[in-house]
């Protein structure tokens, strides 16, 4: 049996997004939250991991009020408890790896699965990080996860052949896409997990935030609406146009 604990993000559901006609900017009031899809590939594992060989699932997210959602999703998908830490909205891996370091520090775990990366950042630093926080081996870019006794066994994804990797106990594993095909729980196992224990911790951080948005607009698109009739005319037209943005 095994303590898992398994590390998720949630961001705004771009898909949903639409764009000022007046400003350009995106509109983001009210829109809603999702869980980003190689956190739903590390919550799949987590609980595969649980239901092959046994033991609990901790889920932890950063939010507010915002996070319940996704986290009822997450204790549907599996996850047998979950953590909301409200109060933290930088995107710094560094300190988001220490702001998680010392929570971690506080629980009983054998595995720490996370995504190798997030859908919105993409830098792929947080897995390193917290290896290094905590003083952790890393398995990263899992596509296969193996467990035997005090040992985590992964393989990798490498541009002439899979290879696999192990280590003992405590360890860290990031997971790629490949890895798992992530279960679609009802809406009504969703509002069932509310049921499960979930908890929203506020935590300080003083931090003076590193960057700064100066544009957040998108592009003008202004179509010409030309229509031909002329297959052969239509086409030579709009070879010269590519011809002249060529240049």
């Amino acid at each position: 049996m095994y303590n898992i604990i398994v590390l998720f993000k949630q961001i705004l559901d771009i898909d949903q997004m639409k764009i000022d006609e007046k400003t350009g900017e995106p509109v983001t009031k009210n829109l809603p939250y999702k869980i980003e899809d190689l956190s739903k590939n590390a919550i799949e594992e987590a609980v595969r991991v649980k239901e092959k060989y046994g033991g609990k699932v901790i889920a932890i997210t950063f939010g507010g009020d915002q996070a319940t959602m996704s986290m009822k999703e997450a204790l549907a998908m599996g996850a047998d408890e979950g953590i909301i830490l409200k109060g933290y909205r930088e995107n710094n891996p560094t300190l988001t790896a220490e702001v998680l370091a010392t929570k971690i520090k506080t629980l009983q775990y054998d595995i720490i699965i996370m995504g190798n990366q997030s859908a919105d950042s993409y830098t792929g630093l947080l897995p390193g990080k917290l290896s290094s926080k905590l003083n952790l081996p890393l398995l990263g870019n899992a596509i296969k996860l193996e467990m035997e006794g005090r040992k985590a066994r992964v393989t990798r994804s490498g541009e002439q052949r899979d290879y696999v990797i192990e280590s003992d106990l405590p360890a860290i594993i990031s997971v790629e896409q490949e890895i798992n095909e992530p279960r679609l729980p009802p809406l009504v196992q969703i509002m069932m997990a509310g049921k499960k224990p979930m908890k929203v911790e506020e935590i300080k951080v003083n931090v003076e935030t590193y960057k700064k948005v100066i544009w957040n607009r998108a592009p003008k698109s202004d179509r010409k609406r030309v229509v031909f009739e002329d297959i052969d005319k239509g086409v030579e037209e709009i070879s010269k146009v590519i011809r002249s943005e060529v240049k």
